[in-house]
């Protein structure tokens, strides 16, 4: 019974969603153009359950190009709408139209000239009257058996809001690295604006042998630096080439019991791939995916080794 419940409630909303597509028409098309010439803010408002949609909206709009906060509609009427500028748009949500808290606030935009959108889901209501654009966000009925708690229609001003947003941000042009710029703490964020300087492995920190180092000592190099490689510099500090666990498997197989008599010199890998400590994460993961490698030497300007990027760190990073 629960599960048939379940199914009910998620199939009455996706009706409902579905049913939006139908009323995108120009007064939606409007709405997006003046959120486009909106020289401040937009401010979106709601009480209630439509409130807490209002939020999402203005959280979704912040994150990817249009500037927006949220206002309580009784809060701006005890004083917060000093926060509203000339130059702001009010995206206004309620359902029914008539939510008092919601109406109270709407004389003092159009006092100041602000434009209007209202999200509703009456277009003969006080509020979509008001308006100069209003998005018919109506539903045909709650997914509520009661037909008392907002569920369609606060999913219905959801989704609405996405196609403001998605549209909006299209029409702007807004792409990944913008997108990153404003979420600097996620993972595309990293990928986009880290550089290799900022998640590398300091020199100080890397298994370092010499040209003429002996195999026994490499190894114990590579495993006292927990990284599966060891960088072969010479006194400069200039990488002469880098010996892994494989080129370790390798030199093995090839010179069995004269193992222990080789140098690092004769096991290394020469002229491994190195990048600038200013390469974005992100294009230091493609450069290793692409030559099918674990890491990269980190190199300053003369040449010098200061720190090794592994794919380790980089791979985490992927969405």
């Amino acid at each position: 019974m629960v599960k048939e419940r379940a199914k009910r409630v998620i199939k009455a909303e996706a009706e409902e969603i579905a049913a939006l597509a139908g009323r995108i028409d120009a007064q939606f098309e409007g709405a997006v153009e003046a959120i486009l010439r909106c020289g401040g803010k937009v401010i979106v408002s709601g009480m209630g359950k439509s409130g807490i949609i209002a939020q999402k909206i203005a959280s979704t709009f912040a994150s990817t190009g249009t500037p927006a906060f949220f206002l309580h509609p009784a809060e701006a009427y005890h004083g917060d709408l000093g926060m509203a500028a000339k130059d702001d748009l009010l995206l206004v949500l309620s359902n029914s139209g008539e939510t008092d808290e919601v109406l109270k606030i709407v004389p003092f935009f159009q006092d100041q000239k602000n434009p209007i959108v209202a999200m509703t889901g009456r277009g003969d209501s006080t509020l979509a009257k008001a308006a100069n654009f209003h998005i018919d966000c109506s539903v045909s009925k709650e997914a509520c058996g009661l037909q008392l708690a907002p569920t369609s229609s606060t999913t219905a001003m959801l989704v609405m809001g996405d196609a403001l947003a998605v549209s909006l941000m299209e029409e702007r042009g807004f792409n990944e690295e913008g997108f990153a710029r404003f979420h600097p703490g996620g993972q595309l964020g990293r990928r986009l604006l880290a550089r290799a300087e900022h998640e590398m492995i300091g020199f100080e920190k890397l298994a370092i042998v010499s040209p003429k180092t002996p195999a026994i000592e490499v190894l114990h190099a590579i495993s006292a630096g927990k990284m599966g490689v060891a960088i072969v510099c010479d006194d400069r500090r200039v990488p002469a080439g880098i010996v892994t666990d494989g080129d370790i498997r390798r030199s093995a197989e090839a010179n069995q019991e004269r193992f222990f008599t080789l140098k690092a010199e004769e096991m290394m890998s020469v002229n491994p791939v190195a990048i600038s400590p200013k390469m974005r994460l992100i294009d230091a993961e493609e450069l290793m995916d692409s030559r099918k490698i674990h890491q990269v030497i980190v190199q300053d300007d003369a040449g010098r080794i200061i720190g090794v990027l592994p794919y380790r760190l980089s791979q985490k990073e992927k969405r």
